[in-house]
């Protein structure tokens, strides 16, 4: 038996305190928080809000899912035909990447296909671990195949070309 990322369903606005509660009960957990700049009245503020609404992630043995139901604010876990909802590694470790490297990230729906295979979509266009990120201009798209999901980050100041891109253990120099 070994362990699996499973995500967690949670009361509204409680993410933070399902992830503190999990922490403090020693289960390894992953909340990725956006980093939003809001500009009033000329000051600007960074506000950290949860990136997913509703989800924590969760690495447990599938035996442990029944300690996570019981934990306050989590209302079930997301499943799947059937069984709690995997998502790969390589995908939490892109999405920490990204949610270290990014701010003001957007979530787009995208199509849940779990075998989903990497495809070009146009240039310049890179694939990692068989999910596409487009890098044009000057936003940068990863796209999440388990969970329906594509992260969308706007680049700051220039255009990404000439700079360097890491995301997870892979460095890009776009030109």
């Amino acid at each position: 038996m070994q362990k699996h990322w499973y995500i967690i369903y949670t009361k509204p606005k409680c993410e933070k305190k399902v992830a503190a509660l999990l922490t403090k009960r020693k289960i390894e957990n992953f909340c990725p928080i956006n980093r939003t700049r809001i500009t009033q009245f000329r000051r600007s503020k960074i506000v950290y809000e949860p990136l997913f609404n509703s989800y924590v992630f969760a690495y447990v043995y599938e035996n442990e899912i029944k300690i996570l139901k019981n934990t306050e604010h989590v209302l079930n876990m997301v499943y799947w035909k059937g069984s709690p909802a995997i998502v790969q590694s390589e995908e939490i470790e892109e999405i920490k990447a990204f949610v270290s490297d990014h701010e003001n990230i957007k979530l787009e729906r995208s199509e849940i296909n779990l075998n989903s295979e990497a495809f070009l979509v146009e240039r310049p266009a890179y694939a990692i671990d068989g999910n596409v990120v487009m890098i044009k201009n000057k936003s940068v798209k990863i796209n999440l195949p388990s969970l329906g999901f594509t992260l969308i980050a706007e680049m700051e100041g220039e255009s990404v070309i000439g700079r360097e891109v890491t995301f997870g253990n892979t460095q890009f120099s776009l030109q």
